[in-house]
């Protein structure tokens, strides 16, 4: 019994020692921004997690073997999604289908800022540019 008390406290101190707490309001992009800024937040096995900052556009790609969750947290653009385009702007969330192409042009004066969640963990090696 005293051995289990033991793993369990061993589990929750590294599950504690994994968990972090950030204010992404914090995060802003370069001042020489040209067009796209990623900070990635965090990554495992099952998801990556970043702030994206777009300035101009994110050219139409699709992901292989990704989902990708896209919440506007300032800034507008236009969005294609498949064969659907339409507005978004803060608040709005996107669930994007693995394989679903996809991107965006940036509409206000600032940049667009988003918090991108793909999954599983994104390693950069099933993005396939479409234009």
């Amino acid at each position: 019994m005293k051995f289990l008390f033991i793993l369990v406290l061993v589990l929750l101190s590294i599950t504690q020692a994994n968990a972090s707490k950030l204010s992404i309001t914090d995060i802003h992009p370069p001042e020489n921004l040209v067009n796209i800024y990623v900070e990635k937040l965090s990554s495992d096995q099952h998801a990556s997690d970043f702030i994206v900052f777009v300035k101009q556009f994110v050219p139409l790609h699709k992901h292989l073997r990704h989902t990708e969750t896209i919440y506007i947290l300032d800034g507008t653009g236009l969005m294609r999604l498949g064969d659907e385009e339409f507005v978004v702007g803060p608040g709005d969330f996107i669930k994007v289908p693995e394989g679903t192409p996809h991107g965006v042009k940036t509409t206000s004066t600032s940049p667009l800022k988003a918090l991108s969640v793909q999954a599983p963990e994104f390693l950069g090696d099933d993005r396939v540019f479409l234009e």
